[in-house]
């Protein structure tokens, strides 16, 4: 199972292993109170990317499309993720206001299709 969450909400005891996927550490937020177990920067939205979305809703669905094509050029840099989810529940940790538009989303939509895959992992 792969779940979301905010970096701001409490931390629920369901959460499985989690993971901190932005780019930039959560302002006021210390790595004991996000309880995560990995930073992975490497699988945020570019720098240049994130600086285009601005989180506004009206340019979601370009940003998807091109966080996508940024994840499927750089698979390895998800292993981490895959094995975790293929394992056990996996809770990804974002910053986000918006808890529909964010890079969050886009991550565990990528998961869950690898995770289903029957394919081994690239090696």
């Amino acid at each position: 199972m792969i779940r979301i969450t905010r970096a701001y909400d409490p931390p629920s005891a369901d959460d499985g292993r989690r993971f901190l996927i932005d780019r930039l550490w959560p302002r006021g937020r210390t790595k004991a109170a996000l309880k995560i177990e990995r930073w992975l920067r490497h699988v945020a939205p570019s720098d240049a990317l994130r600086k285009d979305f601005q989180h506004d809703p009206a340019k979601w669905p370009e940003f998807r499309k091109r966080y996508l094509a940024e994840l499927r050029a750089n698979p390895d840099g998800l292993e981490t993720l895959v094995d975790a989810a293929r394992t056990g529940t996996v809770t990804l940790v974002y910053a986000a206001r918006d808890e529909r538009h964010n890079n969050a989303v886009v991550v565990r939509e990528f998961l869950t299709r690898r995770t289903r895959s029957r394919r081994p992992p690239a090696s």
